[in-house]
């Protein structure tokens, strides 16, 4: 894009050419992306099944603020992310660490430990149904054959273990994930630092926490924002595991969402998507939230360090 003497601007070759390599993803964004969401405002004032569309004024909102179990699911959600987050992280950067010293047959558990991420979720909801069934369940037979407890765990169908098993799942589906976002960073470190320290007696936990650590963190800061968004949006594999019981115990905001708008297998009830839509909104200003201030705080880290 040039401007001319007479401050008129001109677009050249290459302008054209970029914007018509652009065009097929502008539209899909807007295809996909802003009219559906123009879409949902459309309907958070409505009682819409699919076929009619009823104003109901503010009734949707009224009905949101009194919703308990929607508000318990937006507690379970900040549970579930934070347990995963917990875990996953720190598992997913030791594991970088370890196949990064050049061992053999590391490409291999490379290999071994993405393959989960690339596993359909009904699939892998489906295997964690079988490993943690009550009654022959892999996980309780070998807790029972190494004498850990007497009596099968309802891990699918307790409140207390519940949340405990779409966990681990969910730390099974993701470390490669993240491990390989490590990885890639750790790849892009100098040698030169390494055998300075080296020469200089540091061990290897020295040179983790003082060389390897703060170089990766401009990686583990975008590895944690993906982490906490993604934790926050899961459903998928919750929804096949345990359908957010029992009691409401696993279930999670976007599951609760999904059940309105689309129904549950045990639900006979009509599609509720207006208020579905208006709960969308609020999950997602409450996920935009909680970027906003990781990013705050990351940024505020970074001013000190």
């Amino acid at each position: 894009m040039q401007k001319t003497n007479k401050g008129k601007t001109k677009f050249s070759r290459d302008d054209l050419v970029a914007g018509l390599m652009l065009t097929p993803a502008i539209v899909f964004l807007i295809v996909c992306s802003i009219y559906p969401f123009i879409w949902i405002f459309r309907y958070i004032c409505y009682d819409y099944n699919g076929f009619t569309a009823t104003f109901t004024g503010t009734r949707n909102i009224t009905r949101m603020l009194s919703d308990k179990t929607f508000w318990n699911s937006v507690g379970h959600t900040f549970e579930y992310a934070a347990y995963k987050l917990i875990f996953i992280i720190p598992l997913s950067l030791l594991m970088a660490v370890l196949l990064n010293m050049r061992m053999k047959l590391a490409n291999l558990f490379r290999g071994m430990y993405f393959m989960p991420t690339i596993i359909s979720t009904s699939i892998s909801g489906m295997i964690f149904a079988f490993i943690f069934a009550t009654q022959n369940g892999i996980a309780n037979s070998i807790l029972q054959g190494m004498g850990i407890i007497d009596s099968p765990i309802k891990w699918l169908m307790s409140r207390d273990w519940v949340m405990v098993t779409v966990t681990i799942m969910a730390i099974w589906g993701g470390l490669g994930n993240y491990m390989l976002y490590f990885t890639t960073g750790m790849n892009g470190l100098s040698e030169d630092v390494y055998e300075s320290a080296k020469i200089d007696g540091a061990n290897g936990v020295q040179t983790f926490f003082r060389i390897t650590l703060p170089m990766l963190a401009p990686v583990l800061k975008v590895v944690l924002m993906l982490a906490i968004t993604s934790a926050f949006k899961d459903y998928e594999a919750i929804m096949v595991l345990s359908k957010g019981g029992p009691g409401n115990r696993s279930m999670v905001m976007f599951l609760y969402i999904y059940n309105l708008i689309f129904g549950s297998t045990d639900s006979t009830s009509q599609a509720q998507i207006g208020y579905g839509a208006l709960l969308s909104i609020v999950a997602a200003v409450i996920v935009g939230a909680v970027t906003i201030i990781y990013n705050i705080v990351a940024k505020k880290l970074d001013d000190v360090v």
